[in-house]
């Protein structure tokens, strides 16, 4: 790390790179990040939802935004849009004004299911770029895996005084159970960090994929028995559960 990153002597260290672990000898390091958004509407009830799903759908192949649109599970109004992209203003400058196109702008925004985040490392991903820019994108895209659950969640302050040792093996326990679920291809999960970018001060936006619905309920099901779950989340959700109406061919924006 450079002097600069250190911050000279007696300061703070500042380092805002992403890390994984070693390849071809030397550890790897990259400040590129993917951010994805959900954005979950309601249809007007006066108003017809398949054609506003339509107009979307029209909008962003249009617009030539890679993305996802989901059906909501629990809304028969509701309709939402995942788009992901390595540049944030992608959200206001190509995303928003698909909302004033004919046919779209009538959709009402679902304030409170607003997801915001960020790909991140947990420095031991033998292959970072891939991890930290594509593997969620292939996840979401799959239609394979047509069903997604998202929510948000927030861990309590003393998890952030427990030291990095103690941590590491609750983080561990948590992340077996998700790869255990990934591997016989049951559930796939996507992690993105949001600290300072959710409206209700969360820290976490969790996504998860499946072809069946009740394998993500039985993932988070299984989670609620981790130290990290039952002791240090102080909040989670809300839920906000899709199928997926259309995916785009995964590319990021």
């Amino acid at each position: 790390m450079s002097e600069e990153a250190r911050g000279g002597p007696g300061l703070v260290e500042v380092d805002v790179l992403e890390h994984g672990g070693k390849k071809d000898g030397e550890r790897q390091s990259m400040d590129r990040r993917l951010f994805m958004q959900l954005l979950v509407f309601d249809c007007p009830p006066s108003g017809d939802v398949e054609e506003h799903t339509r107009a979307l759908i029209a909008a962003l192949e249009e617009a030539g935004i890679a993305g996802v649109v989901y059906e909501d599970a629990n809304a028969p109004y509701g309709v939402a849009l995942l788009t992901w992209s390595e540049d944030a203003a992608h959200f206001v400058t190509r995303v928003r004004p698909l909302f004033r196109m004919p046919g779209v702008r009538g959709l009402v925004p679902r304030h409170d299911f607003t997801m915001l985040g960020r790909s991140y490392s947990i420095g031991h991903e033998p292959d970072l770029e891939h991890a930290l820019l594509h593997r969620f994108v292939e996840n979401v895209t799959n239609p394979a895996w047509p069903w997604a659950v998202w929510y948000p969640l927030r861990r309590n302050g003393e998890f952030a005084q427990l030291d990095r040792a103690e941590q590491g093996s609750i983080l561990r326990e948590h992340a077996s159970i998700g790869m255990a679920y990934g591997r016989r291809d049951l559930a796939h999960d996507i992690r993105l960090a949001c600290h300072g970018l959710d409206a209700e001060d969360n820290e976490f936006v969790i996504g998860l994929v499946s072809d069946e619905l009740h394998r993500c309920s039985h993932l988070v099901q299984r989670m609620r028995s981790t130290v990290q779950t039952s002791r240090y989340i102080v909040k989670m959700g809300p839920f906000f559960v899709g199928h997926a109406r259309w995916q785009s061919k995964g590319s990021a924006a």
